[in-house]
Parts: C-alpha cells; structure tokens; sequence
C-alpha cells in the first residue's frame, strides 16, 4: 500500500501551484548543477587516492598536522 501514481500527481499539482513553474525549474537546474559537481568531486577524490602517494608527501602533510 504505497503512495499510487494518482497521489503522486496531485502532489505535483499542488507544489507546481503553490511554487510556480519558473522556480521549479531553476530549482531543477540548481538540484542538477549540484549533483554534477558532486559527482566531479567523487570523482577527482578517487583519481587522487588511486595515485602513488610519495613517502616525502606523507610526511610533509603529517609535519603540517602538528
């Protein structure tokens, strides 16, 4: 007994009434720009751990904890 197509488009209905169709798409585009670069910093995090780490960069970045 989950939520049917039918409430799931009345609830569209209500919030397109209630926002607006021009603030649900910069919403939309907002929401789309964020994931993207979400998904640019995964991605960068993952080309940088997948790298050789020299011992002297090791070392240098736990230096600069103390």
């Amino acid at each position: 007994m989950g939520i049917s197509i039918w409430q799931l488009l009345i609830i569209l209905a209500i919030v397109l009434v209630l926002f607006g169709a021009k603030r649900m798409r910069g919403l939309g585009s907002d929401l789309g720009a964020a994931i993207r670069g979400f998904k640019q910093a995964v991605r960068d995090d993952s080309t940088a751990t997948n790298g050789i780490i020299s011992p002297s960069a090791s070392e240098a970045r736990d230096s600069s904890q103390l």
